[in-house]
């Protein structure tokens, strides 16, 4: 199973994908998020970066985000970032 993943700025939606897990730069400290995770929400540090998993074992893409916040639901994580580059 995949986790779907969304990323979106107040200017666009910058990433909609299934990945296999995000870890997430939360300000309580960093969390994965795996298909199946129980929900939650957290704000995100400033200049952080996500860490993106395509698939098990794969080396991570990292994206530089600022702000924000993350959202677990059912249907995947959502990241609502201030800007993201």
């Amino acid at each position: 199973m995949a986790l779907h993943f969304e990323l979106v700025t107040p200017e666009r939606l910058v990433r909609s994908e299934d990945v296999y897990m995000v870890v997430v730069p939360g300000t309580e400290g960093d969390f994965g998020v795996l298909e199946g995770h129980m929900a939650a929400m957290s704000t995100i540090r400033s200049d952080a970066d996500l860490a993106i998993y395509a698939s098990a074992g794969a080396a991570p893409e990292m994206l530089k985000i600022t702000g924000g916040f993350a959202e677990v639901n059912e249907k995947g994580l959502t990241v609502l970032a201030e800007a993201a580059g």
